[in-house]
């Protein structure tokens, strides 16, 4: 058999998941077209949307199911890619103190009051705070991918969407520097541990600064992989982000050509 390289091994996840994605949101979509309670069908009570015409119900309906549906595929294609080099979980378990807690807490207060700019310095302290009482705590994570080869850890937030709504920065910062500890309490100390808020692209388009202010005021640059950033890391490798995208683009055609089909069904 013959080996295949990891450009390979990346495009073909990629075009696989988009050829499937395509026809599963096709078939769900044309199954739903007799039920009254599909995610179309329903909207014909609105009646708000049914003033302004059938194709307005059709298309405000489609388009919401298929943003959803569609970063739901982007977000496993990525760990189904991170998968080629690195063990992937998705939640830590363990005992974490009051004292990191605590610590955590007056960081996050600090950051809030614009008292402190991020660092990946200000938390390393968890990783050797002396542990006086604690409980064994769960969170589910994103991405907690561990690289045995180089004994590293990473645990990454990733919004698909390209932003993180402003309200919710502080306690996503919360939980993944919860997770920090929970790994600091369980992990050898050579152990490398980093964490990580990520997007799927650049809302400001890639190659320009990303510039989500409320973002910036809870994570330090070194913790942000934003597009390009998120896909050569998952990939691991600089030209991963232009593989993805060039099997993406060349079989985008699957999903167009699903959408075609489900909008002659539905509107003839």
């Amino acid at each position: 058999m013959k080996n295949i390289t990891k450009q390979q091994a990346i495009q073909t996840l990629v075009g696989t998941a988009v050829e499937n994605y395509a026809e599963g949101f096709m078939l769900r979509h044309e199954g739903e077209v007799n039920n009254p309670n599909g995610v179309i069908n329903m909207k014909v009570h609105n009646v708000f949307l049914e003033a302004l015409g059938e194709d307005i119900q059709y298309y405000a309906a489609l388009v919401r199911s298929f943003d959803s549906s569609l970063a739901n595929m982007i977000e496993r294609l990525a760990i189904s890619i991170a998968r080629l080099s690195f063990e992937v979980r998705k939640n830590v378990q363990g005992p974490l103190s009051s004292e990191q807690t605590g610590m955590i807490a007056e960081l996050l207060e600090a950051y809030k009051s614009r008292e402190m700019t991020p660092s990946v310095q200000d938390y390393q302290t968890l990783r050797t705070l002396k542990i006086v009482s604690q409980e064994t705590r769960r969170h589910d994570s994103d991405y907690y991918l561990i690289d045995n080869n180089a004994k590293s850890h990473y645990l990454i937030e990733l919004k698909i969407g390209g932003d993180l709504d402003n309200k919710k920065a502080r306690s996503e910062k919360e939980a993944i520097l919860e997770q920090f500890s929970i790994l600091s309490n369980t992990l050898p100390e050579d152990r490398n541990i980093r964490v990580f808020f990520a997007t799927a692209y650049n809302r400001f388009g890639e190659g320009q600064p990303w510039l989500q202010q409320r973002v910036r005021q809870f994570f330090a640059d070194d913790e942000l992989l934003i597009g390009r950033d998120f896909w050569d890391f998952v990939c691991q490798d600089d030209s991963g982000y232009d593989w993805v995208m060039e099997a993406y683009r060349s079989n985008a055609h699957h999903i167009t050509e699903a959408l075609d089909s489900i909008r002659r069904t539905y509107l003839g």
